[in-house]
């Protein structure tokens, strides 16, 4: 993953961190009045607090379907994520809950790392549509070796970021090339090619990727080897740490 900063990018993983170049909280705070408290947590000693679960996903009744609905415009109402986002963020956390439950992974912990990479999805003015694509696409700077940017080399022929020369990170939770074609997955099962740029697959991917290494993000120690192998700054790992203690109270 990767860390911008200051116009520039450093590499520490798989994704970059883009919402360094300006800062897209100000605004957010401005519209939704929802702040986040930075938080000067000690690593490895403690996971953020647990989240609210929404209604079961998928189910068949009515009223199932219009309390997850209420229950994801509660949220939304109460902190700057979209209510898009907010769907994406819970069915990863449902999916990865029944395919991997010791895993233990909360959507605000997908929500904290959102809010970092892209600010969930509206980095540089972008939208959710209703099938969680982002528009315009979100796709970072070029990572060609300037001045604190580490270069890498295009992988990918320019089929994820447009760019046949360097790899650029892409979508709502930044995945770089290579590493979006070990993880992508397609988060609707409609047969498709996995597509950075959903809202539902990227979230998906992430929560596969924290997951991957079989550690229990409910435990201290668990999430923060999860969050720094996602990126391996401490700094980052206090934000998204933050940013799910702000969600998961909010809810």
């Amino acid at each position: 993953m990767l860390l911008l900063a200051a116009f520039g990018a450093v590499i520490v993983g798989g994704v970059v961190l883009i919402s360094g170049r300006d800062d897209p909280d100000e605004s957010a705070v401005a519209e939704t009045g929802f702040f986040v408290e930075p938080l000067d947590v000690a690593p490895w000693e403690s996971a953020p607090p647990n989240a609210s679960r929404p209604p079961e996903l998928g189910g068949a009744q009515r009223d199932e379907r219009d309390q997850l609905a209420e229950w994801a415009r509660s949220v939304t109402e109460n902190t700057d994520i979209p209510e898009r986002a907010v769907y994406a963020y819970v069915r990863a956390e449902a999916t990865l809950r029944a395919e991997q439950p010791s895993c233990r992974l909360s959507w605000a912990t997908l929500a904290g790392i959102g809010r970092e990479e892209s600010h969930h999805g509206q980095f540089g003015g972008a939208t959710l549509a209703a099938d969680g694509t982002v528009s315009p696409p979100i796709i970072g700077p070029p990572l060609d070796g300037s001045e604190g940017v580490k270069e890498i080399r295009d992988t990918d022929g320019g089929e994820l970021d447009g760019d046949t020369t360097y790899d650029r990170a892409v979508g709502p939770m930044q995945f770089l090339p290579t590493t979006w074609a070990r993880w992508g997955e397609r988060a609707s099962g409609d047969g498709a090619a996995a597509d950075p740029q959903n809202v539902d697959d990227a979230a998906l991917s992430a929560a596969r990727y924290l997951c991957a290494s079989g550690t229990d993000l409910g435990t201290g120690r668990g999430w923060w080897q999860a969050v720094l192998t996602y990126n391996e700054s401490v700094s980052y790992g206090k934000d998204v740490f933050s940013g799910a203690d702000a969600y998961a109270r909010a809810s």
